[in-house]
């Protein structure tokens, strides 16, 4: 348990209850995958989880156990939670409400700290949406030397929210812009419309833009060959458990015939 809280409760909280879709539940998880299955993906990682290579056989064997059980193990601190349940401690734990079992968890762990973080909990609507007024994702530009922003432009968009007229909300985006000796900003990061795009760094003008077979939630690069500069992103999709995934890099540049 304590192996768990330190390695795994950040993602999939304390309760071991996740936060769906991003983060998966592992209560139940011994019906849904092998113990060697477990074993791979603890060691190696899989999506964007980390791998841990670095737990000894004996941390990675009681981790195991108490990811298929629930149960801490006999002695331990756990067993503890609630003195007048003589039963197993985890159930105990799902007995109480999720904010409940997380601080009776937490207390169990006698190397806890005070505060322990209990997952991503995002505000939304009924509808999925961000539950506060767009924009829901920005790019703006700042001049370092004074802190004054020079510019802000809304990042991102809903497809289905644009088919309907309400485009250019914004939306969550993971990774960072470059910009060129040129002044051009390149920056893919948007999730739901899988967007690549270029801006005047100077004045946020959006120069132009392609889609990507899957979100390109990463930080373009770019290089050159032969006198012809190239930029490129990763494309994996990985952020949005409802879109295309794949892992593509795709590099552009301009004709020929403009150079």
């Amino acid at each position: 348990q304590q192996i768990y809280a330190r390695q795994c409760a950040l993602c999939h909280r304390l309760d071991r209850s996740g936060s769906p879709p991003a983060f998966p539940s592992l209560l139940d998880l011994d019906k849904r995958m092998s113990r060697d299955k477990i074993v791979d993906v603890i060691l190696h990682g899989s999506g964007r989880m980390p791998g841990s290579p670095n737990l000894t056989t004996l941390q990675l064997n009681a981790l195991i156990s108490y990811l298929r059980t629930g149960d801490a193990g006999e002695g331990s601190a756990s067993t503890a939670i609630n003195d007048s349940n003589a039963g197993n401690a985890s159930t105990a734990v799902r007995s109480q409400s999720p904010a409940k079992a997380e601080m009776a968890a937490a207390k169990s762990d006698t190397n806890a700290e005070p505060y322990l973080f209990t997952g991503y909990r995002k505000f939304l609507d009924p509808d999925g949406y961000p539950a506060i007024a767009p924009p829901w994702g920005t790019l703006t530009a700042i001049d370092l030397n004074s802190g004054r922003t020079l510019w802000q432009q809304p990042l991102g968009q809903y497809p289905a929210l644009a088919a309907n007229g309400l485009a250019n909300t914004g939306s969550e985006n993971y990774g960072g812009p470059i910009v060129t000796a040129g002044g051009i900003l390149f920056i893919g990061a948007t999730v739901y419309d899988r967007t690549f795009r270029a801006f005047d760094s100077a004045t946020g003008k959006l120069l132009w833009q392609t889609q990507l077979p899957c979100a390109g939630v990463a930080t373009p690069s770019t290089y050159q060959v032969d006198g012809r500069q190239f930029v490129v992103i990763a494309a994996s999709g990985a952020r949005d458990p409802n879109s295309p995934t794949c892992g593509s890099y795709l590099a552009f540049a301009l004709p020929k015939n403009r150079e």
